[in-house]
């Protein structure tokens, strides 16, 4: 009966109940882990636009999407959820082009426990976050509840950004202490999309571009109309796993210290320290800067730190470390490139966050970092 009811509104996909002979089943490896990227974005930047893109177009991927009943509704998110008895039921349906889409009205986790009781049937699972959502908080779901993370891992963050509306947004001045949520989505993004390029004029897009860059310098830029990505673009970033090792020793050599574009604006800070370094001292540094939230600037505004990315090299460990930071959450993992030889050991670390202030953050992690080495 769900599908019926969704026939009414032309935008919606093909739907095709679940059972009813949709998609070929072609089994994937059970033991497979699933990536899941979370898609974020201010209300009218395109994200029901891009997830409803992916839902319909055909681009021979299997993908499961997730979307965010709060979001700004058209055909596919009124109809998908049922309720049964008063509690909430998501009904997952198969599209023509073989996904899987279903909405739901709190954060996915569930959505996804029900999910994966379908495995063999997707490959990769979208999940929406409302307009206002800090993606952050959605992340680190996924990285601690260690029961999901045996069935997926978090592939990457995307943020839509409205190309006409976007700078607005992105510079709007909040009350003291609170966090702009638009420059939040970018600065935790692993993959920005600027939409609606048509209606701006290059110079305009040339604005919303350097404001992004000078959030998030680590972050890659897609531009696109009316939401219309390679899919194959959106998915597999590897942006929180050691597979990136490789590819993210290439970029964090090339990200830049930001400016801000505002007195209390986000911004990128980058800095290299050769040497080798021990792991609890390390573990020490990172905690002082996300958990105790120690680590001033010169003003004496504690430095908030949103993202945290890096590679290191840890006293008896022969491969490349990557060090991830979300928040408060962190995790430290050995990559599969191991150091030459040769090679000038070092440990180069981005934050993006508020009151970055890099030369405090870098003399305060050689003094931590060597200060405990003459010890040993």
């Amino acid at each position: 009966a769900g599908a019926r009811a969704l026939m009414e509104d032309e935008d919606c996909p093909d739907l095709v109940p679940i059972g009813a002979g949709g998609a070929e089943e072609t089994e994937s490896s059970p033991s497979r882990k699933i990536p899941v990227t979370i898609i974020t974005g201010y209300l009218g930047a395109g994200k029901t636009t891009l997830l409803n893109y992916i839902l319909t177009e055909q681009h021979n991927k299997r993908i499961a999407v997730i979307l965010n009943e709060f979001g700004e509704g058209i055909a596919l998110e009124k109809s998908l959820a049922i309720s049964q008895g008063g509690e909430l039921y998501e009904e997952w349906l198969e599209l023509r082009n073989g996904c899987l889409c279903c909405s739901v009205k709190d954060n996915g986790v569930k959505a996804i426990e029900n999910l994966m009781q379908r495995r063999g049937k997707f490959d990769y699972i979208l999940l929406e976050t409302t307009g206002l959502a800090d993606p952050g908080t959605v992340a680190s779901m996924f990285w601690v509840d260690s029961e999901l993370g045996s069935d997926i891992y978090l592939d990457g963050i995307v943020s839509v950004v409205d190309a006409k509306h976007g700078l607005q947004h992105l510079t709007e001045q909040k009350p003291e202490g609170l966090v702009n949520e638009a420059s939040r989505q970018v600065a935790l993004a692993d993959l920005i999309i600027i939409n609606k390029t048509d209606l701006v004029s290059g110079e305009e897009l040339n604005k919303v571009r350097t404001s992004v860059r000078s959030i998030n310098g680590l972050v890659k830029i897609l531009e696109t109309q009316r939401s219309r990505v390679d899919v194959s673009n959106v998915l597999d970033l590897h942006a929180f796993d050691s597979l990136s090792g490789i590819s993210l020793q290439k970029k964090l050599e090339h990200v830049k210290t930001t400016h801000a574009h505002l007195d209390k604006g986000i911004i990128t800070v980058t800095f290299e320290v050769p040497g080798n370094i021990k792991e609890e001292n390390l573990n020490l540094f990172i905690q002082n800067l996300l958990w105790e939230k120690n680590i001033k600037d010169k003003t004496g505004r504690t430095m908030d730190v949103i993202r945290l990315k890096g590679l290191v090299s840890i006293q008896g460990k022969s491969h490349q470390v990557i060090v991830q930071g979300v928040h408060e959450l962190y995790d430290l993992e050995e990559t599969a490139v191991a150091w030459k030889e040769d090679e000038k050991r070092t440990n180069r670390l981005v934050l993006i966050g508020r009151n970055l202030d890099k030369e405090t953050i870098k003399e305060v992690f050689i003094a931590i970092v060597r200060e405990k080495q003459g010890n040993s």
